[in-house]
């Protein structure tokens, strides 16, 4: 399935590669990318020769009917592993047990290191969890990647995707073997992330945010509300003066009735 889902999009989107050569023929690797479309997970593996196990959320292979039997049948199809994120620590170190297995078999490992879609395009602090820790419990190296244009093909809460051309670039490979077996110091664990994300952004050309894409995302989503709320609230005082204004011309036109009655009774010539 892998071939002809790669094959199909290389045809209908034609995305350029830069960097190709940077990916091992054989060996384990972790292709840590920024994540810009839900689509980056289909992109990337279609351009390489080999397979890429990504991490994905469990809800996608055990929604029911037969929707959720397709969908989960795409995602295994596409080389996807999923995590139960039922618990915020649960799926990470879930998440950092399927990475090991799957570098330990020699295979090449995709993973996010914002831990989530950017919100705006920009690129965001990568959380040092899953990426740092499977690369100093394995050694293996970590090559950096930029998605380039995949949330203009898909944005978030779009199903139909627009056609044109993706780009990919592909650094070289990073190693950290001198940190090996150090997986449990934080310190190390950003430093190493913090090299990544900054190899990410050079391939990119992003601009960095040095906030969490969890944390913007929740900003972004009380700003929204804030925002409803005060044009609920707008509305409503609009509401409000368009119906003191309504009752204001009502009483104005009733008194003005009034006067025309009296001065018709008075009216010597009637």
């Amino acid at each position: 399935m892998k071939f002809s889902i790669g094959g199909s999009l290389k045809l209908a989107f034609r995305p350029w590669v830069e960097g190709l050569e940077n990916i091992p023929a054989e060996g384990p690797a972790i292709l840590a990318s920024n994540h810009l479309s839900f689509s980056d997970s289909f992109f990337l593996p279609a351009v390489l020769d080999r397979k890429v196990t990504f991490i994905a959320k469990a809800e996608y292979f055990t929604s029911p009917g037969v929707k959720g039997k397709l969908t989960a049948a795409f995602f295994k199809g596409v080389g996807q592993l999923p995590v139960d994120r039922s618990g915020a620590r649960g799926a990470g170190e879930a998440a950092i047990k399927s990475g090991i297995e799957v570098i330990e078999r020699g295979e090449l490992f995709g993973i996010y290191p914002e831990g989530t879609r950017s919100p705006d395009g920009r690129l965001y602090r990568g959380k040092p969890g899953g990426l740092a820790r499977v690369a100093l419990a394995t050694g293996a190296p970590v090559i950096p990647i930029a998605m380039i244009d995949t949330e203009k093909i898909q944005p978030p809460g779009k199903v139909v995707p627009k056609l044109m051309r993706p780009g990919i670039r592909i650094g070289k490979p990073l190693d950290f073997s001198r940190y090996h077996g150090m997986d449990g110091d934080r310190f190390i664990l950003r430093s190493v992330t913090d090299e990544v994300m900054y190899e990410i952004m050079k391939l990119s050309g992003q601009e960095y945010v040095d906030v969490y894409a969890t944390a913007a995302k929740r900003q972004i989503a009380e700003a929204e509300k804030a925002a409803k709320a005060e044009k609920a609230e707008q509305a409503k005082a609009e509401k409000a003066e368009k119906a003191e204004l309504a009752k204001t011309e009502k009483a104005a036109q009733a008194e003005a009735k009034a006067e025309q009655a009296e001065k018709a009774e008075t009216d010597p010539d009637r």
